[in-house]
């Protein structure tokens, strides 16, 4: 999958993804089965962001199958969504948590000190493929 275009997220849309709601997360574990979280997460106009650790079973999931999908759902209105399909192109260490503490802020407010699990925190950096959403004004999939 290396190398398709990234997807376009429609303007009306992309506030789902710079406002800070969370995003429900799939991966595929390697028996097959699919798991879901809410995440925090940051979009960069290109690709999305998220912070794990390489101790839990998402990013065991991931080292096996790179291809995930992240829903996110209009707090006011269900009927409102987008989802983003794409794949994990880059597993980056942050053992500072810089990334971490950059999104807690973004969430919950400032932080003080470094979680106790910072050695062990990664960034995965997911492009989008494709997405499929349905606004007011839209319905569409690609």
């Amino acid at each position: 999958m290396k190398g398709t275009a990234v997807v376009a997220i429609p303007a009306e849309l992309e506030d789902l993804l710079t406002r800070p709601l969370y995003g429900h997360l799939a991966t595929s574990r390697p028996d097959g089965t699919v798991q879901v979280n809410p995440m925090w997460f940051e979009w960069d106009g290109e690709r999305i962001r998220f912070t794990h650790t390489d101790q839990r079973q998402k990013y065991r999931n991931i080292a096996h199958n790179p291809a995930v999908a992240m829903s996110i759902i209009y707090p006011d209105n269900p009927y409102r969504y987008l989802e983003v399909r794409g794949v994990v192109e880059d597993i980056e260490r942050d053992p500072e948590a810089k990334f971490y503490l950059h999104l807690n802020d973004r969430y919950d407010g400032p932080l003080t000190g470094t979680p106790a699990d910072a050695p062990q925190r990664v960034i995965f950096v997911v492009r989008p493929t494709a997405i499929s959403l349905h606004s007011p004004s839209h319905s569409k999939s690609s």
